[in-house]
């Protein structure tokens, strides 16, 4: 919690961080561009926003991309924040051509980190079984398959509406308690094109780290990160307190 309180504590580094918001996955030349310190100033600053947790970065090639991760902010949030506010004000704010048309060759357009404490086996089966995932899922009350297999689908259905489809992962390819790449198929909006997410599970010397990368995502679909960092803060929530908490948002439709 420091380490976040001195990252956003100097405004070069909350300039970085609404850079990134406004464009997610930049360089580091593409950064620097648009602070007048020298290459070596920006990543010292960087840095400390990559020890903070508050970016993650990946690299493809020669170029190494930073994303903002919002998930410890909401950490602060949740901690300081809405146990303050009332709960209306909380309410307020609260498969062939389309795989071929799809590259996972490139950077991520999405990436969000955490770290959780539980077992390793504890989050696989989070992460893969639906009776699990329906308990802590933001707005699915009702989630049905198992991610096992590649062709496994996995349905999670609307909360209002038990039958009808909110959103279809497919398994592209697994790599048992390690890795998990999925055809991510809305159900909602008025733009279904499918898109590919990838979850990274990796043990730690105490606990585990969880990475979410999302590629091909249309720009008709702008709330998946919102919507990503509910579900990963349910996760993380029921992985540590063994309770439920769906950090909802307005119903889609």
């Amino acid at each position: 919690m420091d380490a976040i309180f001195k990252a956003l504590n100097d405004p070069a580094r909350r300039a970085l961080l609404d850079s990134l918001r406004g464009k997610d996955g930049q360089t580091l030349t593409e950064l620097e561009e648009q602070l007048e310190m020298s290459r070596f100033g920006v990543m010292k600053h960087l840095k400390v926003l990559e020890d903070a947790h508050l970016i993650v970065t990946c690299k493809k090639g020669r170029f190494k991309y930073h994303y903002l991760n919002a998930l410890p902010l909401q950490e602060v949030i949740d901690r300081w924040i809405h146990p303050f506010l009332k709960p209306q004000a909380q309410a307020l704010t609260s498969l062939k051509a389309t795989l071929e048309g799809l590259s996972m060759t490139d950077k991520p357009d999405l990436m969000m980190s955490t770290y959780i404490n539980c077992t390793h086996d504890a989050l696989w089966e989070a992460l893969t079984k639906g009776d699990l995932i329906a308990q802590y899922h933001f707005s699915c009350d009702t989630v049905r398959g198992n991610y096992e297999n590649p062709g496994d689908t996995v349905d999670y259905m609307f909360s209002h509406d038990p039958e009808a489809v909110m959103l279809s992962n497919r398994v592209i390819s697994i790599d048992p308690k390690t890795r998990i790449e999925m055809l991510f198929a809305p159900s909602w909006g008025e733009d279904e094109t499918p898109s590919r997410c990838v979850y990274l599970v990796e043990p730690t010397s105490s606990g585990m780290k969880l990475t979410v990368e999302h590629y091909d995502l249309p720009a008709s679909q702008p709330n998946i990160a919102d919507g990503w960092t509910r579900f990963i803060a349910g996760l993380k929530t029921f992985m540590e307190t063994g309770e439920t908490h769906r950090f909802r948002m307005g119903e889609m439709a």
